[in-house]
């Protein structure tokens, strides 16, 4: 099982050093992967009733994904970079293609792009894109990144996009860069049937927000169904649990890390965020206390 940390990503501030400290140490601690949230704009809930009471308001400070990814490559080694997750309808697929090669050629092919298709239309009314077709253009998206990324002239045809004899260079390094989905949400964590089906039928992992218990056995018995009927075998498809540290004990992030590797889980995410840190140093303490409930080579 490989072992992240989640970016702390409205806590640790916009400075710089700040997050060159947390980066190195949870690379110096033996993370295997660091994962980061996406937001371009944080909607104004005074104007916008849907983000009363949201963890993500304009008042929020969010650093850009794949420009912080594209920092973080430079000061770290070894550590996986997964976006976590990239509102992907949102954005231009050509231009998140050349953006997402870049960083894994800058980092030696250490990035993965996680994908979702969001929740505020706020931010794709302001980016020019369409938020009612999201779900089914970001299967678009996907095919098209993944040509860009593995051809060096792509003739595409869909129809959202259009591509006439063009590439990207330089090309990834990993060919093509993985693609997982991130899927629910605090206010729904099971993902709807067609969500089940298009990440089974496309994803190389996926990141769900429900936790380890009779709920989550269900819908990985469900997934596993469509998995095989899109002639896919279960390998194919990675999964990420995500242990929210605040608010329980070690004894309960052990438990909860359990109950994810007995479910098949082949990453665990640890998630310091939503709680009472507000410090960079805070965070980088209680990754250290996660450590030393789940170790270097846990669940390996």
């Amino acid at each position: 099982m490989q072992i992240g940390a989640i970016f702390p990503q409205t806590e640790i501030g916009p400075d710089a050093g700040a997050i060159r400290e947390y980066v190195q140490a949870v690379e110096g601690m033996g993370f295997d992967y660091l994962f980061i949230a996406d937001h371009v704009l944080g909607a104004d809930p005074a104007h916008h009733r849907h983000v009363q009471d949201h963890y993500y308001t304009h008042h929020s400070v969010i650093h850009e994904s794949l420009t912080t990814l594209a920092f973080t490559a430079a000061i770290t080694s070894r550590i996986r970079l997964i976006t976590g997750i990239l509102i992907l309808p949102q954005r231009q697929t050509a231009l998140v293609a050349k953006q997402a090669a870049e960083i894994d050629v800058l980092s030696g092919g250490r990035l993965t792009l996680g994908i979702g298709v969001g929740w505020n239309h706020v931010e794709f009314e302001a980016l020019g894109e369409d938020f009612t077709n999201r779900g089914r253009r970001s299967e678009e998206q996907i095919d098209l990144l993944r040509a860009l990324w593995t051809q060096e002239v792509v003739d595409f045809e869909g129809r959202w996009h259009t591509v006439r004899a063009a590439g990207i260079r330089p090309l990834p390094v990993q060919r093509p860069i993985p693609v997982w989905f991130g899927a629910g949400g605090t206010a729904g964590p099971v993902p709807r049937d067609v969500v089940l089906r298009r990440i089974a039928r496309m994803g190389d992992g996926w990141f769900p927000s429900f936790g380890p218990d009779d709920t989550a056995r269900a819908v990985l018995d469900k997934m596993g169904t469509y998995i095989a009927e899109a002639g896919r075998q279960p390998s194919d498809v990675g999964l990420a649990g995500r242990l929210r540290m605040p608010g329980k004990s070690p004894e309960e992030w052990q438990a909860e890390a359990e109950g994810w590797r007995s479910m098949g889980a082949t990453h665990l995410m640890a998630e310091a965020r939503r709680g009472p840190l507000s410090s960079v140093d805070q965070h980088i303490e209680a990754m250290r206390r996660f450590r030393e409930v789940i170790p270097i080579g846990w669940g390996r």
